[in-house]
């Protein structure tokens, strides 16, 4: 492995609310033990208000390399962050902030790792010369924050078209204004209207959270014959799992992913970054972490 090791009380954490069901702090400390670094993860409760204050501690507090941010922190952090990348600039989302330390002193690097997350836990390589989603049609549940890393996922795989299924689509402007940039071919459509839909998508990615799409379910007319067979879906939400749109959706004769592989995935990148390896049998520690929590290694 190639890289620089952190230093001594060197801590990361997952920052969020509710966080007390994160997996995040299984993930990395999994991921660090096989790399043989010392970095202690744990997850803290923060809240949008408390923003300014927890980016305060990163960078007076000794030992911090950096978080992992999820809802509903991933917007209120950026007004404090120093370097956002170019993606958490066109998302307006970010799901890893990391501690850099230099003669200058401290400054905040942010990151967003889910679109790696999404693709990988499709099962996308885009090593490849034809992306595999190529010409697809995708459905992505919902419009906030996980769903604009859907989106980048989705023009990243060279999908054909996008629909938005949300609940208003005057409230998803951001998203196709993202789309565009990225240039997708995406349409907002309200769910109720989705059922007709459903047998020309070849994957459906769920940005909901946890019980938010159980309702949808009826809506959709989830049932046998009604969807592409071994269409997939991704369903970020992970606790409860299985969710009652993966239960339905499976019965219906799709595929499912749970959210804890896309968690996984995202989750290696952030170990890279935290760490300060960038070379070393990735595949291992994938396998490793997937291990942890009990989904299929890739």
């Amino acid at each position: 492995m190639t890289g620089g090791h952190p230093a001594p009380g060197a801590r990361a954490a997952v920052l969020g609310h509710p966080i007390g069901h994160s997996r995040s702090p299984l993930l990395h400390s999994t991921a660090y033990r096989e790399l043989g670094v010392q970095i202690d993860y744990t997850a803290i409760d923060v809240l949008p208000e408390q923003a300014a204050q927890f980016a305060e501690r990163l960078r007076t507090e000794p030992g911090w390399v950096g978080v992992s941010v999820t809802m509903p922190m991933k917007d209120a952090l950026i007004p404090y962050v120093d370097e956002p990348s170019e993606r958490v600039r066109r998302l307006g989302a970010l799901n890893t902030i990391v501690v850099s330390r230099d003669a200058g002193g401290v400054r905040l690097l942010a990151e967003n790792t889910d679109v790696e997350g999404i693709i990988r836990a499709l099962g996308v390589d885009l090593g490849t010369d034809s992306p595999a989603a190529a010409g697809q049609r995708i459905a992505i549940l919902g419009n906030g924050n996980t769903a604009l890393a859907a989106l980048e996922a989705c023009a990243l795989m060279g999908a054909g078209h996008v629909d938005l299924l949300v609940r208003n689509p005057e409230r998803a402007h951001d998203a196709l204004k993202l789309a565009g940039i990225l240039g997708l071919r995406a349409t907002a459509l309200p769910y109720t209207e989705a059922a007709p839909r459903l047998p020309g998508y070849d994957a459906v990615i769920s940005t909901l959270p946890a019980h938010a799409a159980d309702s949808w379910v009826q809506v959709l007319g989830l049932g046998a014959g009604v969807i592409k067979p071994g269409a997939v879906l991704l369903d970020v939400a992970y606790d409860p799992w299985p969710s009652a749109l993966a239960n339905a959706w499976e019965a219906a004769g799709g595929l499912v992913v749970s959210g804890l592989s896309m968690l996984v995935h995202q989750g290696v990148e952030q170990v890279k970054l935290f760490s300060g390896i960038q070379v070393a049998d990735w595949g291992r520690v994938t396998n490793v972490m997937c291990d942890a929590v009990g989904v299929p290694r890739p």
